[in-house]
């Protein structure tokens, strides 16, 4: 080139060096030169494009690929380039029609089937996508990844027995490969299956310490599962290397919320809602935050800020009636959670919480109606029916009163409220037997969660004597509390642990085996 700078191949040539060495922004530069030399040469031209879309310039690239397609046919080669930068645009059909091409001008390339199928899953067109994975399978059976792509489309059509056949060999051909058990794990929270998820996103990691998606998706599927303890320390990290993503601010701070750390769920919360400002979710969350610490007037602020946002959120308005209901201004409560019921007259929530209020207002008829309609919703609801009960009893209505009581025990058979206003009802209707009976079962109830209560409390003081090596002192708590409960399996159980730390095995095999034979009986 030096000695002849006005020849064109020397550029041309010099182009391809570098851009087999990485040099793409430099190679550009010759092999436009090159093409100021000589106009239309095919090899230059064909190159630059290849180093337009390594640099991502697809605007270039796509139209410099159009001109030559239209002069004269595109290798396989090429026309799978042009596809990809199609997809970055994005112009997914494009892509889809151009890279079809490449997979039929080269029959026998497995990897061009399997992405001309992962465009076909793009656009939902997930028939298309199943024939495509399937065909660059039976090109090259070990091609690991058309399985694992081939997996994620049959979970997406709910055919879960094919779909963790797929995975499980994705696995097999590569298993050291992160992101086949990042998809499986995606696939089954899918089909709400966060526990056996959770083991192939801890998979990932191990595989790939720095696999941030699969870190988030595992602390998600913990947060779901009720290990937010767990969750939390996962949901930093992620924060730590993704501070503008408001999404993992919001699930960070909810995580705290969920393990009564509110204060330092706010300001988590506050820096998503500046970088998100028009996400009404973030309002709700903030003011639930608020209501955790009690603070009901930031609380009121922010549920207000977001029901601006989004003024039909069911949730808003009965996150909003709650926090009046707290603050006792019972008719901006019961405005709010009559809003929040018309809205989304299926959730349980709602009329349940108005039937509570409405008690306390006196205004016995439309509690009962709300707390019927609760109940037809969630019939599961023990303290609904006793407290549907009471409100009979005050009406004077005996009959629907005993009827709500009796269905309230079977719910709660060791609440002893139940059987004290059953017995009331009873007794206004001369059934003096009865309702003595029912009085003696609250007694002995009563009796028995007072016990409960006192074996906890010396449990836990056990508990922390046992974690300050004061072992004797531990045991005789453990004992104390067995004393005041036998039935308590917890006790028994760090019985065990405190007489194997003074060596007495067989006493200590003893206790356990009590603990795991109430833990049976109660799970």
């Amino acid at each position: 080139m030096r000695l002849a700078p006005g020849i064109e191949e020397g550029h041309s040539a010099l182009g391809v060096v570098l851009c087999a060495q990485g040099d793409y922004r430099q190679a550009i530069a010759e092999l436009n030169t090159a093409l100021k030399l000589k106009a239309g040469d095919r090899s230059a031209e064909e190159n630059l494009a290849r180093a337009y879309s390594q640099t991502g310039a697809t605007k270039q690239a796509t139209a410099l690929l159009e001109k030559m397609d239209r002069e004269a046919p595109l290798s396989a080669e090429l026309l799978a380039v042009w596809a990809r930068d199609l997809a970055a645009v994005p112009n997914t059909a494009g892509a889809i029609d151009v890279m079809g091409r490449a997979a039929a001008e080269d029959p026998k390339n497995a990897e061009l089937a399997d992405e001309l199928g992962s465009l076909d899953a793009q656009a939902g067109r997930w028939q298309d996508a199943e024939a495509a994975f399937g065909n660059a399978i039976a090109i090259d059976p070990g091609l690991a990844s058309a399985h694992m792509h081939l997996a994620v489309v049959l979970s997406h059509e709910q055919q879960t027995g094919r779909a963790e056949t797929e995975f499980a060999r994705a696995s097999q051909l590569d298993s050291r490969k992160a992101m086949v058990q990042l998809e499986w794990g995606n696939a089954l929270v899918a089909a709400n299956e966060d526990d056996r998820a959770i083991p192939h996103f801890r998979q990932a990691m191990a595989l790939e310490p720095n696999q941030l998606d699969a870190e988030y998706q595992l602390a998600l599927a913990l947060q779901r599962a009720g290990k937010e303890e767990e969750a939390v320390p996962l949901f930093q990290n992620v924060v730590a290397a993704r501070p503008q993503q408001a999404e993992v601010l919001t699930n960070l701070g909810l995580a705290m919320v969920q393990t009564g750390d509110a204060k330092e769920a706010i300001p988590l919360y506050r820096r998503a809602a500046a970088i998100t400002p028009q996400n009404a979710t973030i309002y709700e969350n903030l003011g639930a935050a608020y209501l955790q610490e009690n603070n009901i007037d930031d609380a009121i602020r922010e549920l207000q800020t977001g029901l601006k946002l989004a003024p039909r959120d069911p949730h808003l308005h009965y996150d909003l009636g709650l926090a009046f209901k707290l603050k006792d201004d019972l008719p901006h409560a019961i405005a709010e959670l009559e809003t929040a019921l018309r809205l989304d007259p299926e959730s349980p929530d709602a009329p349940y919480t108005l039937g509570i209020l409405y008690m306390q207002d006196g205004r016995f008829d439309d509690a009962v109606r709300n707390l019927q309609a609760a109940l037809n919703l969630r019939p599961q609801n023990g303290d609904g029916w006793a407290t549907l009960g009471s409100i009979y009893r005050q009406q004077g209505k005996f009959d629907e009163a005993s009827a709500a009581l009796r269905r309230a025990i079977e719910l709660l058979p060791e609440q002893p409220g139940a059987h004290i206003t059953l017995a009331s009802v009873l007794q206004e209707q001369g059934k003096q037997e009865e309702a003595a009976a029912e009085r003696k079962k609250a007694a002995d109830l009563t009796r028995v969660a007072v016990n409960r209560q006192r074996a906890t409390f010396a449990t836990n003081a056990g508990n922390a004597l046992l974690g300050k090596g004061a072992i004797a002192d531990a045991i005789a708590r453990y004992q104390e509390a067995i004393g005041s409960d036998p039935n308590y399996a917890e006790a028994h159980r760090q019985l065990a642990a405190a007489l194997l730390q003074q060596g007495r095995a067989v006493e200590a095999a003893a206790e356990r085996q009590k603990a795991e034979a109430l833990t049976a009986k109660n799970p």
